[in-house]
């Protein structure tokens, strides 16, 4: 059950992040103030990105326990209820991004002895970020059609989608950000462009064929039809899902304030993160798919009220994940000083980008363990406790820590980011407190 649930989703989100792989090699071609540029300009979209994984995830709590219960017009409603929230953050991020967009990448640009890069590096981050902004609605429709249709057991679908767009994202990176086959040279806009491209083909193919297939997925029978969610129902879902947003917001931002923490130790510190995060990426879809399975199974397990069955799939669950990442921590510090050394920048730029992999790879079982209690807790509804979980730590400890190391002390930037990701074992103790109990307990 975990496999036919996990490895569509492992293979899936491996694909995609082997080709933004491919990607950022095609961005570091060009130069390393473009690819500087994309990685802050991805940075702020990052944050988008979280805010609507969390906004609908309150409603996935339900939908998969509606769908355990074998309810599917209550999926249906859950389903509407992400559509809302869909079009709600939309209308914010472009509200935000387009006036202030210059405003914010600025904050992560600090090379003092060369003004000509920072604002090479600004003009680029901004040509992309626009363009990108186009990508969100496609982005979040993609997110609400694929969620649910996770949350009902259907995982193999959005990983076609997935896989499809992927693809279509790389061949038109291929032909805009060099100009092959006639195509114009557009550089870091053609990457922008090839990216919007990829998620109008994955709205695409996860849109209609749902709605072509509607005996399989009884949930997107007349979703259409009415608009209309119960008003019991919607106070439910926000009053659940709203810590989940905003600790999707607040961690997300807190991810950002990190990035620029170390960024104030110069341009070159931004190039090998972007580097090192793009490869990291690759190797934590293992930790990031078990987080998604453990949501759904566990969740299940809680909306067929069988509290006992979900805290043995829970602890189970939990000990797989931590397995499969120390296989995955091996092959990483193996590979680590091997995939930087393709990109097209200075050596102490790709130096700094296999540091920082060692110490990721270093730090990928605490991740995973704390990746998995998250998960565990939030399935059973304890939103509260997750925001605590998550975004408390990531203010009240990772933050303060990084700021604090990075502003009142000589740390070497390698050194910093080290005893940041380690403090996670706090996490770690807060979730083997947390679990035992068994205090998720449907909604």
């Amino acid at each position: 059950m975990v496999l036919s649930i996990v490895i569509p989703i492992i293979i899936q989100n491996a694909i995609t992040n082997f080709v933004n792989l491919l990607d950022n090699l095609m961005v570091g071609q060009v130069g390393t103030e473009q690819m500087s540029g994309v990685s802050i300009a991805n940075q702020l979209l990052f944050v988008f990105n979280l805010c609507m994984f969390g906004g609908l995830a309150g409603a996935g709590i339900f939908s998969a326990q509606f769908f355990g219960a074998k309810n599917q017009e209550g999926v249906r409603h859950c389903f509407r209820y992400k559509l809302f929230v869909c079009v709600i953050l939309i209308l914010l991020a472009v509200a935000v991004l387009v006036p202030g967009g210059g405003f914010l990448i600025t904050r992560f640009l600090h090379d003092e002895a060369d003004p000509q890069r920072i604002q090479l590096t600004l003009s680029h981050g901004l040509a992309y970020l626009r363009i990108m902004l186009l990508g969100l609605l496609p982005f979040g429709m993609t997110q609400v059609y694929a969620s649910t249709l996770r949350e009902t057991g259907e995982t193999r679908l959005p990983m076609f989608a997935g896989i499809a767009a992927v693809f279509v994202n790389l061949v038109f990176n291929y032909l805009l950000i060099f100009g092959h086959l006639g195509f114009p040279r557009l550089g870091v806009e053609g990457a922008a462009i090839a990216t919007v491209i990829s998620r109008f083909v994955e709205m695409a193919i996860v849109v209609v064929y749902t709605h072509r297939h509607e005996g399989r997925f009884p949930f997107a029978r007349g979703v259409y039809s009415s608009l209309r969610i119960p008003g019991a129902l919607v106070k439910d879902i926000t009053l659940k899902g709203m810590p989940l947003l905003v600790n999707e917001a607040l961690w997300s931002m807190g991810m950002t304030v990190l990035a620029q923490c170390y960024s104030v130790r110069g341009l070159d510190v931004v190039a090998a993160m972007n580097i090192s995060n793009t490869i990291a990426n690759l190797f934590a879809v293992t930790i990031f798919s078990m987080g998604s399975a453990t949501s759904i199974l566990v969740g299940q397990a809680l909306g067929a009220n069988d509290m006992k069955l979900a805290m043995d799939r829970a602890w189970k669950l939990t000990a797989f994940a931590l397995a499969i990442t120390a296989a995955t921590l091996l092959v990483m510090l193996v590979v680590a000083p091997l995939i930087p050394a393709a990109y097209r920048t200075s050596d102490e730029v790709r130096s700094l980008a296999t540091r920082f992999l060692r110490v990721y790879a270093l730090s990928m079982p605490l991740m995973s363990f704390c990746n998995s209690a998250y998960f565990i807790l939030r399935s059973g509804g304890k939103t509260g406790i997750t925001f605590l979980f998550d975004c408390g730590y990531t203010w009240v400890i990772a933050v303060p820590l990084a700021w604090c190391l990075v502003h009142l002390t000589g740390l070497g930037v390698v050194t910093i980011y080290l005893c940041v990701q380690m403090a996670d074992f706090i996490k770690c103790v807060f979730g083997c407190i947390k679990v035992p109990r068994g205090r998720g307990r449907g909604v």
